[in-house]
């Protein structure tokens, strides 16, 4: 069966999950009683029913009836182990997605999508009761519970899972509610595989939650990720929300005055007091060492119109004191998952606490607790008439976001499941888009901080490999440029027959995944370009022609020149790589996309030709970014020993904001390693990511 969790509540869970698994025996118990008789509507649905139409008051409920009388004749005699029937997972998953204001269809999908997979009901007679598009979602649904997820979330599970979003974010929908209720009851699991589906969870589907907009199950899942993963900062958390409830709530004052300020002001409005999830407090005592009270929540203001908004806001800042750097405005500029929000904080007019406050209109509010799911049935519309089909049943989800239609877009492209993870964990951690326009009246969804060089494969794909300059704003400028929102971009491109390609320092300034894989593949196909234009010789390793090996696989084209390997960038093979001529009769080597290259050359310096011509034993520094927690620095060196890598030196940095930097030197016995040993660094729990250090470097190196 699917659902993995089949037992109570573990005791470190949040309190208010008692009543779900409460909830849940009643409707076990209701689900024993049978079907309803015909036109009467089961009472284990009814619930349901009631969440539903809390929604959409006139939305025809006989397709739910039929649904569960289906589902729970079908999954009759299976139980879970913790003592429930089968049944009850399928009506929770449906309880949770109704009471986001799932439209009818994802409802009826969502009773049915085990079925299939656990029982003799076949799609056709899904098909046959329900329509083509309740078997769409409940055959989509049954190919990603089909997936092998493994214990590490690897790169190909969430490939397939990009793209079964992609062709209908309600599949996502469907399977992130059936893994919170399988997450809520995952208390008679060993604690083992309690942490495996944990770790799952964080590294998949929390992210694609995020991304789809879903805050409300994303809060709760991180929960209880948290209190699995982390049980002492965990308990710690409980202990300080438990104790800040006893003793008042500071931010029931400052609400009331910022009522009256609004009422004052006829403003119509909402002011509600919004605790804090527990992870959500644990990072904010991460980043302000001793909590306050007014920490523990902030005040969320509703209002009907956009305009409301800036209204609130005015008075707030007029009223009370601002905390300008808390000012943020995600409705002129929305976030890449639809959410939409002013974020601010003020200072109480007693001059004590500060109140974060968030103001949206009820709208802004739904759909930023509930992301897609709020978005309804994308296929509502008609498709038009131009519109051909997808090859294989496959198709576009219309409200498909940009970040989303990116991914699908380079995915496929990856050369390596290696690759393509580490592309998606960089596209996962960007948390704003920008829109630029092309010269010809287009627009470009680009990620913020993207350049002009992501810009010309967004556009033009393969492409982008002739392009030979570029205009922003009618202005030449460098393919390194940053865009900002708004920008027009005018791509400039030599024929196809003049031969040019890529530079190699196009990858510096690539930040898109898109972008890298293009450029990596044309290096790949053309490996006799990748020197720069002054040698066309291969780079198979580093070699000095008639230099000592002072350093190890290097020449160098200056006789009798000995080779230093600059500790600014730690050069390794393959990396593209130019020497320098300094003191001593020594050549310093640098990689090509090293700050101090355009240093040297601005002081006239001209590059000394070198070339790589074996692997060998090689030093490096690496930089592992990651969150707090115990444990941490045992477990990444432990992960470098097992690779066989020698730690040279090693620093931790003082936690900030929660995050912490640890700075390796190491010794590989082979460069041929590096890759591997930063995938291993990369897998140690907490680490986001690992990168190539750059350190800054005298001009005279």
């Amino acid at each position: 069966m699917s659902a993995e969790a089949t037992g109570p509540v573990s005791p470190g869970a949040p309190r208010k999950r008692v009543r779900s698994r409460l909830d849940l025996r009643r409707l076990g118990r209701a689900a024993m009683r049978g079907s309803a008789s015909r036109g009467r509507l089961p009472d284990a649905i009814g619930h349901v029913v009631e969440a539903h139409r809390a929604h959409y008051p006139d939305a025809e409920i006989d397709a739910l009836r039929r649904a569960y009388v289906l589902a729970e004749s079908s999954h009759r005699g299976q139980m879970r182990k913790s003592g429930e029937p089968y049944i009850t997972h399928p009506l929770a998953v449906t309880l949770i997605l109704a009471q986001l204001g799932a439209e009818t269809t994802t409802l009826v999908a969502s009773l049915l999508h085990d079925t299939v997979e656990d029982t003799e009901v076949t799609l056709d007679q899904v098909r046959d009761g329900f329509g083509d598009e309740v078997c769409y979602l409940v055959d989509g649904v049954t190919k990603v519970e089909k997936i092998d997820y493994g214990a590490a979330a690897e790169p190909e599970t969430f490939r397939k899972m990009l793209v079964a979003t992609g062709n209908d974010v309600r599949v996502m929908s469907i399977k992130l509610a059936d893994r919170l209720h399988n997450m809520r009851t995952l208390g008679v699991m060993r604690p083992e595989k309690q942490a495996r589906i944990a770790k799952v969870t964080r590294d998949v589907l929390i992210p694609l939650a995020e991304r789809l907009g879903v805050q409300a199950l994303k809060t709760e899942l991180e929960d209880l990720v948290f209190a699995i993963l982390h049980p002492e900062e965990y308990a710690k958390t409980k202990a300080l929300i438990d104790e800040n409830e006893r003793g008042g709530n500071p931010l029931a004052a400052v609400a009331d005055d910022v009522r009256n300020v609004l009422r004052e002001a006829d403003i119509e409005a909402e002011v509600l007091i919004r605790p804090r999830h527990f992870v959500s407090v644990h990072r904010v005592r991460m980043k302000r060492g001793e909590l306050r009270g007014a920490d523990f929540g902030r005040l969320l203001v509703l209002v009907n119109e956009d305009a409301d908004c800036y209204g609130v806001l005015g008075e707030l800042h007029t009223c009370f004191t601002p905390v300008v750097s808390e000012f943020k405005d995600f409705i002129a500029v929305p976030k890449f998952n639809l959410y939409q929000s002013l974020h601010t904080a003020v200072v109480g007019r007693d001059g004590g606490d500060v109140a974060e406050v968030l103001i949206r209109t009820h709208q802004m509010h739904k759909v930023a607790e509930a992301g897609v799911v709020a978005l309804g049935n994308p296929y509502a519309q008609p498709v038009s008439e131009s519109e051909e089909p997808a090859p294989d049943g496959e198709r576009a989800d219309p409200t498909r976001p940009g970040w989303l239609s990116r991914l699908l877009d380079w995915q496929q492209a990856a050369p390596d499941p290696d690759t393509f993870w580490s592309s998606l964990r960089e596209e996962l951690s960007q948390d704003r888009e920008i829109t630029v326009y092309r010269s010809d009246g287009g627009t470009l969804g680009l990620p913020a901080g993207a350049t002009c060089v992501d810009a010309a494969y967004a556009q033009y794909g393969a492409g982008a490999h002739f392009c030979i300059g570029v205009r922003v704003n009618d202005r030449l400028t460098t393919l390194s440029t940053a865009l900002r929102d708004g920008d027009t971009v005018q791509i400039l491109l030599a024929p196809r027959e003049t031969g040019s390609g890529p530079d190699a320092e196009w990858l510096d300034h690539a930040r898109t995944p898109a972008a890298r894989i293009a450029i990596k593949s044309w290096f790949a196909e053309h490996p006799d370009r990748r020197e720069a234009p002054e040698s066309a010789e291969p780079r198979p390793g580093l070699t000095v022609a008639g230099a000592r090996h002072s350093a190890a696989n290097a020449v160098v084209d200056l006789p009798g020149a000995s080779v230093r390997l600059a500790g600014c960038c730690t050069p390794v093979p393959p990396d593209a790589v130019t020497g320098f001529a300094v003191r001593g009769n020594v050549v310093t080597v640098h990689r090509v996309g090293c700050p101090a290259v355009g240093r040297m050359a601005g002081l006239g310096r001209g590059p000394v030709g070198v070339r790589w011509v074996d692997s060998a034993s090689c030093r490096v520094t690496l930089t592992a970014e990651s969150f707090g927690r115990p444990h941490l620095l045992a477990d990444l060196t432990e992960a470098i020993a097992v690779e066989g890598v020698a730690i040279v030196s090693a620093t931790v940095e003082p936690p900030t904001e929660g995050r912490v930097r640890h700075t390796y030197t190491l010794q590989l016995p082979d460069a041929a390693r590096l890759p591997g040993l930063m995938r291993a660094m990369r897998k140690v729990a907490g680490v986001y990511d690992v990168s190539r250090a750059q350190h800054r470097a005298a001009a005279t190196s």
